[in-house]
């Protein structure tokens, strides 16, 4: 299947933006990999330097765990068309001080996701991966905090999926919070499965 003109021509502006040059601690990169074929969408905050670097979605440790909670291959997870990958921010957004990265500037979903989103028919169901993407996404939906936005999943579906973040650092999280990978995950490769096998 070939690139809709739509779809086409909003990949094209996106790579081409340069709206955060100069606020960027380096030239600004936007990684984005969707399809017209994709319809599970995996939404995160931004990307981190190891994706800035490769120029390929979830190419790091969060990008492992996030596919072994989908039960998906890592050669499958870049080699299906109906899996597709648009975080919030497209370009890394730099390292903070204390450590993590800054905060997706809230710019570049409101430039870009509405116009993307419509360019994406086919569409069943966003991962929403992390706090940042549950806010922008969910509005007034949004819980007190993203443990318990994550905690009312059944809330938000069948479109919709409110994940944490995979990065390492919420390790710590996974361990206080047992029903996620008891509940959330097997619901989730339920779901992959069904996308990927239908």
């Amino acid at each position: 299947m070939t690139t809709s003109p739509d779809l086409e021509a909003v990949l094209s502006d996106i790579r081409a933006c340069r709206a955060c040059m100069g606020e960027l601690p380096h030239t600004p990169r936007p990684v984005v990999r969707v399809f017209p074929q994709t319809r599970l969408l995996i939404c995160g905050q931004a990307p981190g330097r190891r994706v800035h670097e490769s120029g390929l979605p979830f190419t790091d440790p969060s990008g492992d765990r996030l596919r072994d909670w989908m039960g998906v291959a890592y050669d499958d997870f870049y080699a299906d068309p109906r899996i597709g990958v648009a975080a919030q921010a497209f370009c890394y957004p730099g390292t903070a001080p204390k450590g993590g990265d800054y905060p997706p500037p809230r710019r570049c979903a409101a430039l870009w996701r509405p116009r993307l989103m419509s360019a994406l028919p086919a569409m069943e169901l966003t991962l929403l991966v992390g706090g940042y993407a549950q806010v922008w996404a969910l509005g007034d939906r949004v819980k007190v905090n993203m443990t318990e936005t994550v905690r009312a999943w059944r809330d938000f579906g069948p479109a919709i999926l409110p994940l944490p973040h995979p990065s390492w650092r919420n390790t710590a999280w996974l361990r206080r919070n047992p029903w996620f990978e008891a509940e959330v995950v097997p619901y989730l490769r339920q779901r992959v499965r069904g996308i990927l096998t239908a």
